[in-house]
């Protein structure tokens, strides 16, 4: 396994650049190689994996001006101005 000894360090540090595709093709093999025997590697990769794609697709509803207006109108008559 000596050509594939890496760290949890270098693990998530190999990650994160695959993430952003700059990884090399020998990186990509290391990396691969690692997650295989490091559960804490392969829960840092999922969770990345997790985090680009809610960045990339949000599913955000936002309020329209007139409910914000509203909202804010409740919330000045809650608080008593």
């Amino acid at each position: 396994m000596g050509l594939f000894n890496i760290n949890c360090h270098e693990g998530k540090m190999l990650c994160d650049k695959n993430q952003y595709k700059e990884t090399s093709l020998w990186e990509k093999i290391k990396l691969n190689f690692y997650l295989i025997i490091c559960s804490e590697c392969r829960a840092y990769t999922a969770n990345n994996n997790k985090l680009t794609k809610a960045i990339k697709n949000p599913k955000v509803d936002s309020v329209s001006q007139d409910e914000k207006n509203a909202l804010k109108e409740r919330l000045a008559r809650e608080l008593g101005q």
